[in-house]
């Protein structure tokens, strides 16, 4: 790799002193057209780009947003895409940030935190968050919290109608015995769609059988010995609602290993509507969530705190629709 261009090196190949090149960078006056027009030709040519640290120094701003998650998965990835769309012509860049596997850890996003704000992000975006009482020193917004909305800004789904949705869809194809494989534990997200759930259930007047409620922890891994066991039982569902799309997308591959049918033998429905989730054989029924939307809610919010406009709503909750594909079927 090549040395890294400095303001020197700019300066010397425009034949100015670093002085003038700075003003040129910062919009400062003092410089003649012709001046500024050949410095700027100059950093264009040699790639320049000042250090965001020392851009902090002088005007204690960045002009960055973090993004910062426990980890990247296809929920982030479309929470990131959402969030890159609205940062367009805001004057913002972005930073995606996360510690790896040894950030999944409860308290991530304290850690994180204090290594970026002040010298490289302006604001933070948490992905997901354990705790939003993290002292940042500098604008937070979370997206879907584990404990739901506090008094921090907060954008997430409306989860708890979207299971209401996904079980009638099931109930109206006339299964009755639904299993549902639930997410984390510690999510509030996963409590509403394990609520919804059984608000429809009950709402239909079937009730619950709690031998067919499993827990799946919304990974793919951890959903399959569950889903299993369902499937091995003597009187097996004849429908599973899984709490998010990778819990689906496994529950597919474990019947699909048990040599079972879907949606002949067996009708799956999952939930966040993910690429993958369409790209699955059958593709998957699923309820969609508005994850890009999620994403450029919260940058939109996170951008009205740093520039010092009013947020109208310190919590967005964007509604969750049903997705018919081809994994649910009559009973």
């Amino acid at each position: 790799m090549g040395q890294r261009v400095t303001i020197s090196d700019v300066a010397r190949t425009a034949g100015v002193s670093v002085a003038t090149v700075s003003k040129v960078i910062n919009g400062r006056y003092g410089v003649a057209q012709s001046t500024s027009s050949r410095v700027q030709e100059v950093i264009d040519d040699l790639g320049y780009e000042s250090s965001l640290v020392a851009r902090s120094l002088r005007s204690h701003r960045t002009h960055v947003i973090g993004i910062l998650v426990a980890e990247f998965e296809p929920f982030s990835a479309e929470i990131l895409k959402g969030a890159a769309t609205a940062l367009a012509d805001t004057g913002y860049e972005l930073l995606a940030y996360t510690g790896g596997l040894q950030g999944r850890g409860a308290g991530w996003e304290r850690r994180y935190l204090s290594r970026l704000s002040g010298t490289l992000i302006d604001g933070a975006v948490l992905v997901t968050p354990t705790v939003v009482d993290a002292d940042a020193g500098v604008p937070v917004v979370a997206i879907d919290p584990h404990t739901g909305p506090t008094g921090l800004p907060t954008v997430d789904s409306d989860n708890l109608a979207g299971a209401v949705l996904g079980t009638r869809h099931l109930l109206e194809l006339g299964h009755t015995r639904i299993a549902f494989v639930g997410g984390r534990a510690d999510l509030e997200s996963s409590r509403l769609r394990e609520q919804g759930f059984r608000e429809a259930m009950a709402a239909a007047g079937v009730p619950v059988d709690e031998q067919l409620v499993r827990a799946g922890d919304y990974r793919k891994e951890s959903t399959r010995e569950p889903v299993r066991e369902l499937l091995e039982l003597p009187d097996r569902p004849t429908a599973i609602f899984a709490a998010n799309d990778l819990s689906a997308i496994a529950t597919l591959e474990v019947a699909r290993d048990a040599g079972l049918d879907v949606p002949g033998d067996l009708s799956v429905i999952g939930f966040d509507n993910i690429p993958e989730s369409a790209m699955t054989e059958p593709p998957l029924t699923t309820v969609h969530q508005p994850i890009q939307q999620m994403g450029a809610a919260a940058i939109q919010m996170l951008v009205a705190l740093l520039d010092g406009s009013p947020t109208p709503d310190p919590h967005v909750r964007l509604p969750t629709a049903l997705v018919r594909r081809g994994t649910t079927g009559p009973r």
